[in-house]
């Protein structure tokens, strides 16, 4: 890479916040964000200050704040206490969601209870935590809004039809919200990965056994998919490098899906 190029991607001085970052595709986010110059919030519903801590110790510049997605308040709090603490805000990577602790079953075994929990965490979440740091962002001229989506939605995976839903939605929402927070200068894009060996994947390997065996044939690139391979994606839309781009989906999954 060029020095004009990594210049383009330079985060130096810039606030991020991750939710979901304490550990998994967030954690490496964070990581890479804060390697870019970034300082980096980890938001989490637990984990968040033991992982500012180990990165801080890896030289990263990051710090950690306890966040419930689902609760106004605690969105309310977080976003006010790293705007206060730093200045401002200047991207949101909306990453915390629900995936792996999910059961792989039928849609006619999914009870309301199950369907409405997905649907808060997972697209709840990411509009209040949009609604929250939108101001900071305009207090700072602009900014980056990434979501984290799911191949999923796009090839109508079956049996986990809450999660499926629940990702198509969060494609919706970056398209129209991109719609209205672009004449702010602000950017909303979506970064689709497909199945990845994150932490908590691996921590439910009896539930996901059967997508880790089948995804790397899928793919043109025949491998596992890990968390450090969606961060240059996600760091690359945060980045004035994609200054001009909103309202999009990047699929990063090895080639195993065409759009």
């Amino acid at each position: 890479m060029g020095a004009a190029e990594e210049q383009a991607r330079d985060l130096s001085g810039k606030v991020a916040i991750v939710t979901g970052g304490a550990k998994g595709i967030g954690r490496a986010i964070v990581a890479e964000l804060a390697a870019a110059g970034a300082h980096a919030v980890i938001a989490d519903i637990a984990g968040a200050e033991q992982a500012a801590k180990e990165l801080s110790a890896e030289g990263l510049d990051v710090s950690g704040g306890r966040l419930d997605v689902c609760d106004e308040a605690s969105v309310g709090e977080l976003v006010n206490a790293a705007a206060g603490r730093h200045g401002g805000v200047d991207i949101l990577v909306n990453n915390a969601g629900l995936f792996a602790t999910l059961t792989p079953r039928g849609f006619e075994e999914i009870d309301a209870a199950e369907w409405r929990r997905v649907m808060d965490v997972n697209v709840l979440g990411y509009f209040l935590m949009a609604r929250a740091v939108v101001p900071q962002l305009r207090r700072r001229g602009g900014g980056a809004i990434v979501n984290i989506g799911s191949t999923s939605s796009l090839k109508g995976v079956a049996n986990m039809l809450h999660y499926t839903s629940s990702k198509g939605a969060v494609q919706a929402l970056t398209r129209s919200l991109a719609s209205e927070v672009g004449r702010d200068g602000i950017t909303v894009n979506t970064v689709a990965p497909g199945f990845t060996l994150s932490d908590g994947v691996l921590d439910n390997a009896a539930a996901v056994a059967g997508m880790r065996v089948s995804a790397p044939g899928k793919r043109v690139l025949s491998r596992d998919m890990l968390p450090q391979d969606v961060v240059g994606a996600v760091r690359f839309l945060a980045s004035p490098a994609a200054a001009f781009i909103t309202g999009q989906t990047l699929v990063v999954d090895g080639g195993a899906y065409y759009i």
